[in-house]
């Protein structure tokens, strides 16, 4: 169903204290919950190659500051050592910020670009979407289970070089908007991460061989004029699943997107089909 969407205004007061309630109990739920995390690493990479994925480390963005990106570098720098060779085992879940923790200038972390209700901003560790976007990315090729994902409310640069579907990544912020993936299969899977000075790299591997092969895709995508003059952009991701000998075998729903525009779009019509 599509939705309408439109900008809600919060006092900066609401805005701190929903923050600090929604930490705190995020913070209760780490320490008393009955989730498995997982924690172990190893630096040997299982045996099968489930998935991997690339993607540039510089993007020029309009009305941007280059600066900022090189000081994304720098922050993903910082994050990837504390995710790479993680074993996700089966019942245990990975959470994104368990394993970071609060992003600090202690850390390593440098002020880079934040998307902050739909401007963009300086802040401490800004970038670290893009590890975040990698990781769900490469997950919907594999058998886990996303848990927790949290979209982009706001769409904020045109399409430039596009290569995947629209919505396809997962926002994230310390600690509450976290990205949680399950693993429900019998087999270990491990994550391995990588700076290669253009790309930012991953893989998923694992114990044994996929007995499938996914392709994400993008159905009923629509860019809608809203009565308060704006305009808001929905899809909804699916993904083909096949056998490994190549055969179709059924189409799954992943989640529907939908997202403040911040710019006005170059469209002849309203909506299309992909």
């Amino acid at each position: 169903m599509m939705q309408q969407l439109r900008p809600v205004p919060r006092s900066p007061l609401r805005l701190k204290l929903g923050k600090w309630g929604y930490t705190s109990a995020r913070y209760l739920e780490w320490w008393f919950g009955k989730v498995r995390f997982a924690r172990k690493k190893s630096y040997a990479s299982l045996p099968y190659t489930i998935f991997q994925h690339q993607t540039p480390l510089l993007r020029k963005l309009s009305n941007t500051d280059m600066r900022l990106q090189h000081n994304k570098i720098q922050n993903l720098k910082a994050a990837v050592p504390r995710l790479d060779g993680l074993l996700l085992n089966p019942g245990e879940t990975f959470s994104y910020w368990r394993l970071l923790g609060r992003p600090t200038r202690g850390k390593g972390y440098v002020d880079g670009m934040v998307l902050f209700y739909g401007q963009v901003r300086t802040g401490v560790a800004g970038g670290l979407c893009q590890l975040s976007n990698l990781i769900y990315w490469m997950t919907l090729h594999t058998e886990l289970t996303v848990t927790e994902r949290h979209r982009h409310s706001y769409d904020v640069f045109p399409d430039a070089n596009r290569t995947q579907p629209f919505g396809s990544g997962a926002t994230c912020s310390y600690n509450y908007l976290d990205l949680r993936i399950t693993n429900n299969t019998d087999t270990a899977y491990q994550l391995r991460l990588s700076l290669d000075g253009q790309d930012l790299r991953g893989s998923w591997h694992a114990q044994a061989p996929s007995r499938y092969r996914y392709e994400v895709k993008e159905r009923n995508h629509a860019i809608t004029s809203e009565p308060w003059g704006g305009y808001v952009r929905h899809n909804l991701l699916c993904r083909d699943v096949y056998n490994v000998d190549g055969e179709w075998l059924r189409e799954e729903e992943i989640t529907e997107n939908h997202a403040l525009m911040m710019y006005a779009p170059l469209i002849s019509e309203t909506s299309k089909d992909s």
